[in-house]
């Protein structure tokens, strides 16, 4: 993977300033992602409280220069699936869907791992469908079942792949010894673990991705809880720099590493705009400093 400063940037895709990493070796996307887990209902289950808005969140970041857009089939279920392939589809040359299987929905807020290997596949094939592509750029594993020998779960991977249902494989919610087990069978392109100024638990495998050019997409990514507060130092820093906190706690994730892709989520064109237009936010050393020391 091999990681580049965007250039000649337009204020009309700023997204594009956060920069461009490949995965895979081949694939090109814009550092700055967007989640779509926020755009069903309450629990992430149902449909959207505004299905128009909905629709307006997709179209307007592909406008702001967004060309990974992450979901997965648990999430409504299968709503955001289906809301992408509504705002999008036939999807523009060079944008990267993402998405993921691997839980079971039993209602608002309830999740619960599933790898079977006859699981995996059939969701699979119905992600396809409803996203109406014949192969899924990014396919995701999103949780490892601990009750499925896991060298079954990473195998279908690899056999999805070879069949050329799947473009490049990824892993969710994963340790270094699981990436690393992984990769004897399939090669791993991303890593999508919880990861924020606030929770850096997956700093080791962040460490890991970024020394053998695995993609890291942070989920979760602007949360600064107190520090976001005033007196706080991602607060600080905002007014300093005339910006938000949000804009601040996705400069420091992009700064954080060169194969880093936050992909914030949000059901408001207002909130996403927002965050894209701080996609070319730049840290001084000493305010990433403050906030390096900040946890």
């Amino acid at each position: 993977m091999s990681s580049t400063t965007a250039t000649g940037i337009g204020t009309d895709r700023p997204a594009a300033a956060s920069g461009q990493v490949r995965l895979g070796d081949s694939v090109p996307v814009t550092r700055l992602g967007f989640g779509a887990m926020q755009l069903p209902g309450p629990g992430v289950w149902g449909p959207p409280a505004d299905h128009d808005e909905a629709i307006r969140v997709l179209r307007r970041a592909v406008e702001l220069g967004v060309n990974l857009i992450d979901t997965a089939d648990s999430y409504g279920p299968y709503i955001s699936e289906e809301l992408i392939r509504e705002a999008l589809h036939p999807y523009d040359e060079g944008l990267v869907i993402a998405t993921k299987a691997g839980l079971l929905r039993t209602g608002p807020g309830q999740w619960f791992p599933c790898g079977r290997p006859e699981y995996l596949r059939q969701q699979c094939e119905m992600s396809l469908r409803r996203l109406g592509v014949e192969r899924i750029d990014l396919f995701q594993l999103h949780r490892v079942d601990p009750t499925v020998p896991a060298d079954d779960q990473y195998g279908v991977l690899a056999e999805l792949q070879a069949e050329g249902k799947v473009g490049l494989v990824g892993l969710s919610e994963v340790t270094v010894d699981q990436i690393a087990e992984a990769s004897v069978i399939v090669d791993v392109a991303t890593v999508q673990n919880r990861y924020n100024l606030i929770d850096r638990a997956a700093d080791e495998v962040l460490r890991y991705c970024t020394e053998r050019g695995i993609g890291f997409i942070p989920w979760h990514p602007l949360a600064a809880g107190e520090l976001a507060k005033p007196g706080g130092v991602v607060h600080e820093a905002a007014e300093r720099l005339d910006a938000t906190p949000s804009q601040v706690a996705l400069a420091w994730m992009l700064q954080r590493s060169s194969i880093m892709l936050p992909i914030p989520g949000t059901a408001s064109v207002a909130h996403l705009e927002e965050n894209v237009t701080g996609a070319g936010l730049k840290l001084d050393l000493a305010t990433v400093s403050a906030l390096d020391d900040a946890v």
